[in-house]
């Protein structure tokens, strides 16, 4: 029988399968669906200090091989996370859960991660320098190696939990900006977050996103996230997530010899709720298929 465990940052997953940020709520939602204790774990809704309203509608855009989304971290804010999400993720997810974080300034990403930090169902804290749909902060630091390494460092004096530092793909050196944060503690990277892109509305002469652009995600992008995280795992001693555009078994598989050491599974859960159990009870027949007896075997031979 295939073992599809890994260990990622000192924690052990039954598998690699890791449902991410933004497309999977709170996880309550999906519980109704199906035994999410499956997953080898799951990344909560993005959360920031104070609880945020999101962009204005329309929030999606649909494309022919993804979608674009500017919905602008909409959140109940960290306290609301820490004190009801948790405790009601608490009764239909047993292991541990890794915390989304955001923030517009080193202050709030410390608060933040202070908060997650004191939960004892938090595992790990992933740290959002890239989401490219909210005007202050965000992308701006996942931009520039200095900046990166700034709220790297301030996250780590805030927590005693592994940190990973979720980057964006907008850049020139994805791998310079994640070896500055390995270079300020950081004990993993997380990629890709979405590429930016447009639509436009033909018929109303303007762009089918009010803020012009959003961000790209779905299959379109899982080449860049592969190459993206083929570069960093070469430059790097610290484990990478990979995230982007990943739909399939085949994917994870991909990903995990490109060098991921656990995969996100993004857009693909809101047009296939299902899709994380599919890819779970895919993932062993594959690796059967292909003679691969453990992941730890596959992680980064290419």
């Amino acid at each position: 029988m295939a073992d599809t465990r890994v260990e990622i940052a000192g924690l052990q997953l039954d598998n690699p399968v890791i449902p991410a940020s933004g497309t999977f709520g709170y996880g309550q939602e999906f519980a109704e669906l199906y035994d999410i204790n499956i997953l080898g774990s799951l990344v909560m809704k993005g959360t920031t200090c104070r609880a945020r309203r999101g962009n204005e509608y329309t929030r999606i855009a649909e494309c022919p091989s993804g979608l674009i989304n500017s919905v602008g971290l909409q959140n109940p804010g960290i306290d609301h996370v820490a004190e009801h999400e948790l405790s009601e993720l608490a009764e239909v997810y047993r292991k541990p859960v890794i915390a989304n974080i955001s923030g517009s300034s080193p202050e709030e990403y410390q608060k933040c991660a202070a908060a997650m930090d004191a939960q004892p169902q938090v595992g790990l804290i992933e740290v959002n320098i890239s989401c490219p749909n909210v005007r202050k902060g965000g992308m701006a630091f996942g931009t520039c190696a200095e900046d990166a390494a700034a709220i790297t460092a301030a996250v780590k004096d805030a927590a005693s939990k592994p940190v990973f530092m979720k980057l964006s793909p907008n850049v020139t050196d994805i791998a310079e900006i994640a070896a500055a944060c390995e270079n300020a503690g950081a004990d993993g990277i997380t990629l890709i977050n979405t590429v930016l892109g447009m639509r436009i509305d033909i018929e109303r002469r303007r762009s089918v996103i009010p803020a012009g652009k959003g961000g790209l995600s779905g299959p379109a992008v899982f080449p860049i996230a592969l190459g993206m995280v083929n570069d960093v795992f070469h430059r790097v001693d610290i484990p990478v997530m990979g995230a982007g555009g990943v739909s399939s078994a085949r994917d994870v598989i991909e990903m995990m010899m490109a060098g991921a050491a656990a995969v996100q599974i993004g857009a693909a859960n809101l047009t296939d709720p299902w899709i994380c159990r599919k890819i779970i009870e895919e993932l062993p027949e594959l690796m059967d298929a292909l003679g691969i007896n453990r992941l730890e075997e596959i992680r980064g031979i290419v």
